[in-house]
């Protein structure tokens, strides 16, 4: 902890949180950044499954009972209410369970794998890669609304301001490229949850996600203007590190402040590396075809996936993408239209996936990295209006792949209606519990003292007993302790 006298004003609210809160994380991350790179690569806990994370999250709420969890119960009562048995104890503002009317889903469902998955026609390019994944059936929480439904999953808090799954990851391991982000966002623009739902939270800010835009060039600006050599803008940069750090000898606090040094350096860094990492003209046409890259509907999530592989393939430790925008152009137009939604919204997805799925195996990086698909909640098995399902965060599903796991196989069940887990209920704390311990990481070590106490992303929470059903054959062997 730094010793250095400290200031007895503050020019910032965040500063002052900082200060009287309890802040002494702050304090303690400056020192660690002050003594080595806050991205350097740091041994995990134990032998990790994976080496990375490509997390694909579909913002608006998936149906479950649509997509991955049938329920022929639904088509043989549809039109009737749901039996007072099932009513009991669920209940919100919007819907009254004991007068809502059973919905049957419109699409059907087939037998695929070695193990028989059921899984929609929504997805006809994924469900070949049945023997790839792990559906977990069984997922619930409490949060009914788009923006804490996303906290809560990506978070460990329906409130903002926490740190993101993926600033936990960079911050126990590191990062294995220093000229690339460790942390990597890629949207469809604006989202429900904001960036802080990929943020640092109370982290050093060095950890959040950076953002890759959309279509052909993800990053901007990474060329000089013209007449600027490299040695005159390392020459500036020097310059202006130096005044910056005289700045922050006075502000030890601040890691804002020494993020966006550390940002400066990184885009300087990025300019050898990132040209040629998001140049997907370096592809050959039958990958860029397998992605769906050139048509329509699937062009610009297949592009997102094609970039995550060749990032992930360089060292990046994180990437996040998500598939729709709170503008309407997402899965949570099946408040009023589920039919039009979901058709939309899984032609865009579903054949990229499976590229990358297929990409990944090929190249054997399948192996070392773990694909996440899930949602902030699923869509409830009764009807809203004429066409459309409202929120269910009480049951809904995800699927892992990669990082060894013995795909083929589904984790946990709910209901005949789909509305409540009966079968191994997991968690938002489970999940990422089991992200982490597949990482090498044990979720409780992991840790940063923040407000008085040793804060972490699964709170008091967090059961990973089904990494062993991921894993059931894998041996973890404890590695050098975690620094």
């Amino acid at each position: 902890m730094s010793t250095k006298r400290l200031p007895r004003r503050f020019d910032s609210r965040r500063e002052f949180l900082l200060r009287t809160g309890m802040g002494f994380g702050a304090l303690a991350a400056t020192s660690l950044l002050e003594a080595a790179k806050p991205l350097a690569p740091r041994p995990p806990h134990s032998r990790p499954a994976a080496k990375a994370v490509i997390y694909l999250f579909m913002h608006g709420g998936v149906s479950h009972v649509d997509t991955f969890d049938p329920k022929p119960e639904l088509a043989r009562l549809h039109g009737q209410t749901l039996p007072p048995s099932y009513a009991k104890g669920l209940k919100t503002s919007r819907i009254d369970f004991t007068k809502a009317i059973i919905r049957g889903s419109p699409w059907k469902f087939s037998r695929y794998g070695r193990g028989g998955i059921e899984i929609s026609e929504l997805f006809p390019h994924l469900a070949q890669h049945a023997d790839d994944f792990v559906l977990i059936r069984s997922c619930h929480g409490d949060a009914f609304d788009h923006a804490p439904a996303m906290y809560l999953w990506s978070c460990g808090s329906q409130l903002p301001g926490r740190p993101s799954l993926g600033a936990w990851v960079v911050y126990g391991l590191g990062s294995e490229n220093q000229n690339l982000p460790a942390f990597v966002v890629m949207s469809d623009g604006a989202m429900k949850c904001g960036p802080q739902g990929y943020g640092a939270g109370y982290l050093p800010a060095i950890y959040q996600g950076t953002v890759f835009r959309a279509g052909e060039a993800p990053v901007l600006n990474l060329s000089n203007p013209p007449g600027v050599s490299s040695a005159t803008q390392r020459a500036t940069l020097d310059f202006i590190h130096q005044l910056n750090r005289k700045h922050l000898e006075a502000r030890p606090w601040d890691d804002e402040l020494e993020a966006r040094l550390e940002s400066y350096e990184l885009a300087f860094r990025m300019q050898s590396e990132a040209p040629e990492a998001v140049d997907l003209s370096k592809e050959t046409e039958a990958t860029r075809k397998l992605y769906g890259i050139g048509e329509p509907h699937t062009d610009d999530f297949g592009r997102k996936c094609l970039l995550a592989r060749r990032l992930v393939e360089r060292g990046v430790r994180f990437v996040q993408l998500y598939s729709g925008t709170h503008l309407g152009d997402d899965w949570d137009g099946a408040h009023n239209d589920l039919l039009g939604s979901h058709t939309k919204m899984a032609a865009k997805s579903d054949k990229p996936i499976h590229g990358l799925l297929t990409d990944l195996k090929n190249r054997g990086l399948l192996d070392e990295t773990l694909v996440v698909w899930a949602s902030e909640f699923g869509r409830t098995p009764l009807a809203e209006g004429p066409n459309g399902r409202d929120h269910h965060p009480y049951a809904f599903s995800m699927w892992m792949a990669g990082a060894g796991i013995e795909g083929g196989r589904v984790y946990g069940s709910t209901d005949e209606f789909g509305l409540r887990p009966v079968e191994k209920p997991v968690t938002n704390f489970d999940v990422n519990a089991t992200i982490l311990r597949l990482l090498g990481l044990d979720h409780q070590r992991l840790t940063y003292y923040f407000q008085g106490r040793d804060m972490r992303l699964t709170d008091v929470h967090g059961e990973n007993e089904f990494t062993h059903f991921l894993l059931p054959h894998r041996q973890v062997a404890e590695a050098k302790p975690h620094a």
